[in-house]
């Protein structure tokens, strides 16, 4: 994305609202590639006051208080996510620019004190379902709607992301089939859908939590995550149809690995996981394992448990890849269809 003139490389996510970027002057920044944005020499930059409906809207999407203080009157944002990461500073609005698409008075994050595994990436592009997400501000340009396919482990390939609902955007997919968004009023402006089953191998996952919760679906969440029944009950028919292989120790919060450094060639058995209304995602080959050695000598189920039943259940992006996600806001829907994302 383009901010205040200049070309900026962030994260998206769809777990959380503020857009935001590393500025000068910096008191704590992650290092990035880039040159840190500089509000002061940007023409259009603004910086947002706390009687704004902006900063009333962040106050309301990320439930801090205490957002201005004693001696400012600019609007300070203070977000925190779920790894421990963090971004702190002050609220302001420039010029942003979507490929050929312009946005005036965009309102973002001025991040002066950020920490956290940000990579390469400038800061990060909220895409939740609060006014002050990008997708909110952005409505009345692309009707709340946008996807993105998102590549295998191909270092040299990049994935898409598109806003606006453009049909011969999905030229390249399989047939799009939707699932309903499920509200959560205490998680509002979080993606949630009602996974109703999985399949290994065609086999279907017999387990009675299925349909019971929603389950958030997150670009910014790597490993899916599983409540232990659905877990286990998953792990136990993968296990059955890919036996004879051996096992490898586990790996951080992945238990089912294995050894698979002497075969050439493996038969790995397919998932799928459905959800309410007949949508279904097919989980691609690259998104099953995880290599946590080259050699293939310790390779992992990429999937984890929670800890409790009652915890939330989380599709992450590992096994969304080659899959095009699309998320209609208005329609409150979210669709799947089988792409294959790495462009060159």
């Amino acid at each position: 994305m383009t901010l205040g003139g200049r070309n900026m490389t962030v994260i998206v996510d769809t777990g959380s609202d503020l857009t935001w970027v590393q500025c000068q002057p910096c008191r704590l920044c992650y290092n990035q590639p880039e040159p840190l944005f500089n509000p002061s020499i940007s023409p259009s930059f603004q910086s947002v006051t706390c009687n704004s409906s902006s900063c009333q809207s962040l106050e309301s999407a990320t439930g801090n208080s205490g957002l201005c203080g004693t001696n400012s009157q600019t609007c300070n944002h203070l977000v925190s996510y779920g790894d421990g990461s963090y971004t702190k500073g002050e609220l302001g609005q420039d010029h942003l620019v979507l490929g050929k698409t312009s946005v005036d008075n965009f309102v973002f994050g001025c991040g002066r004190n950020n920490r956290g595994l940000f990579g390469l990436a400038s800061g990060l592009m909220g895409l939740g379902r609060s006014d002050l997400s990008l997708i909110s501000q952005t409505s009345g340009v692309f009707g709340g709607v946008f996807s993105y396919c998102l590549p295998s482990t191909d270092a040299e390939s990049s994935g898409s992301l598109v806003f606006g609902g453009d049909a011969s955007v999905f030229k390249n997919s399989t047939p799009i089939t939707y699932t309903k968004m499920v509200p959560n009023p205490q998680l509002f402006s979080f993606y949630f859908l009602n996974l109703t089953g999985m399949t290994i191998g065609g086999v279907v996952v017999q387990d009675s939590s299925f349909g019971k919760s929603g389950f958030l679906i997150d670009s910014g969440t790597v490993i899916t995550r599983l409540p232990p029944s659905i877990d286990k009950a998953v792990k136990t028919e993968f296990l059955k149809q890919f036996s004879g292989y051996p096992s490898a120790p586990g790996y951080s919060i992945l238990d089912t690995c294995f050894d698979l450094s002497t075969y050439e060639k493996v038969n790995i058995p397919t998932i799928k996981i459905y959800f309410e209304g007949g949508a279904e995602m097919e989980v691609d080959v690259a998104g099953v394992f995880y290599f946590v050695k080259s050699d293939a000598s310790q390779v992992c189920l990429a999937l984890a448990s929670l800890h409790y039943e009652d915890e939330i259940g989380i599709i992450g992006n590992f096994q969304q890849r080659n899959t095009r996600v699309i998320y209609d806001t208005k329609q409150s829907q979210v669709g799947f269809a089988k792409e294959t994302c790495s462009f060159m």
